[in-house]
């Protein structure tokens, strides 16, 4: 029976981790302890899942107590972006196994800690890149890996999150860039994370643009300038345009949303140290809500990204040149908020010197593009030995996408390349 603790109830904790360990997992595999800075997520997820009612909860300052009771295997860690690496650390130093939620840490010097850590323990790390087994991305990495597009030269990314996804992080404490590294760490992670795998090259050196367009007092659409407003219980709320895009004046409805899975006013009862519903205007917002990047990689690559977190519709362009071809894909997230008929994604493959084949993609069901199960399979059944290439991200895949998102916000603020060696230094 393997033992696990879990550092952070949150609400990606309980979603991504507890539910299935409990649920679908249970044979072979036992959560034995709780960590969170807020005993009353502790209420809530005993709540929602019985069969802890007697596993122990502990503060954030207590996780060596934890271990030392509860005696775990493997310790998962997600809560707040901030409070990862002390966690992960702390494991590896314990010889423990790790599975951390992205981005591993926020920052290049939490990296460096993490893998020294790493290399000194008997522990190892798994960073829980969702968007890796996407059908969508699987199939690209194929495609990549049989050589269909020859040695891969540049990739363009342009991403989009709506007004109503996007607007979400400037609810939340992801806000603060000391909480969550910016929208270029605690996001763009992903992304990077995606190419970094897809073109098996290493970030070099990058240079980016940024801005805070939409958001923070001097946001175009803010209704008023004042701090301190919550949306549930606003006065002007009915003149926000993005909280009214997306609702009526005399019957709030709140669409899904990635991150919150109830209604805001329920959320902000729950949880005693935390509200997501913070003003989207608050002058306390100190991170970029736009980004244009360039990224060098060791062996040729250049990738052109973009993110915008208020566009129209969700989704992302993406265009991988090689040698030999091209392969494109346009998706569209979350389909009932996109005021378009969209069409069905296909991958098309260009050769060099041919015609377009058009590859349609077997889906899955369930979260991130029905990449969740699949992630979960190979951490708590192991790797599918069905598949012939590597998925499961480790401490260095996580140190590159995050070194990639620090040196985006620090090339913005000081207008100049940033050397991906010079943040991880000897983890390079």
């Amino acid at each position: 029976m393997k033992q696990y603790v879990v550092c952070g109830v949150s609400g990606r904790a309980l979603a991504m981790f507890i539910g299935p360990l409990v649920k679908t997992f249970g044979k072979g595999h036992r959560i034995v302890g709780l960590l969170d800075i807020d005993p009353l997520r502790f209420e809530v997820c005993k709540a929602q899942y019985p069969q802890l009612k007697d596993v122990p909860g502990y503060g954030p300052d207590e996780f060596a107590k934890m271990v030392a009771e509860t005696k775990p295997d493997v310790v998962l860690v997600a809560g707040q972006d901030s409070t990862h690496a002390e966690y992960i650390v702390q494991a590896l130093r314990l010889d423990l196994d790790v599975v951390t939620e992205k981005p591993m840490a926020v920052s290049s010097e939490q990296c460096r800690d993490i893998i020294r850590a790493e290399r000194e323990s008997k522990g190892k790390v798994t960073v829980t890149f969702n968007y890796r087994y996407s059908p969508y991305h699987r199939k690209i990495k194929e495609l990549v890996l049989e050589g269909k597009v020859g040695r891969v030269t540049s990739v363009d990314l342009n991403w989009y999150a709506d007004t109503h996804h996007g607007s979400s992080y400037f609810k939340r404490w992801n806000r603060k860039r000391e909480n969550s590294g910016g929208l270029s760490i605690h996001k763009s992670t992903h992304h990077f994370d995606l190419v970094n795998w897809w073109i098996a090259q290493k970030p070099v050196e990058v240079f980016a643009y940024g801005a805070l367009n939409y958001y923070g007092p001097d946001g175009e659409l803010n209704p008023r300038k004042e701090d301190g407003r919550h949306c549930e219980t606003c006065d002007v709320k009915p003149s926000c345009r993005y909280v009214m895009r997306w609702t009526t004046r005399s019957k709030e409805v709140v669409p899904p949303d990635d991150h919150l899975t109830e209604r805001t006013s329920s959320i902000s009862q729950r949880f005693s140290t935390y509200r997501p519903d913070a003003c989207i205007f608050d002058s306390e917002i100190d991170i970029e809500d736009t980004y244009a990047v360039a990224v060098k990689y060791d062996k040729g690559a250049l990738l052109s990204y973009s993110i915008n977190f208020s566009a129209p519709y969700e989704g992302y362009r993406l265009a991988i040149n090689g040698t030999k071809g091209r392969i494109e894909t346009t998706e569209y997230h979350a389909p009932g908020r996109i005021p378009f008929p969209i069409p069905v994604q296909t991958i098309d493959y260009i050769p060099l010197f041919g015609s377009k084949e058009i590859i349609g993609v077997v889906q899955n069901s369930g979260g991130h593009g029905g990449g969740d199960p699949l992630l979960l399979e190979d951490l708590f059944l192991g790797s599918d030995p069905l598949r012939e290439y590597d998925i499961l991200a480790g401490a260095a895949d996580g140190a590159y996408s995050i070194a990639i998102g620090e040196a985006v916000w620090k090339s913005v603020r000081d207008h100049k390349p940033i050397s991906i060696r010079d943040l991880l230094q000897e983890a390079y």
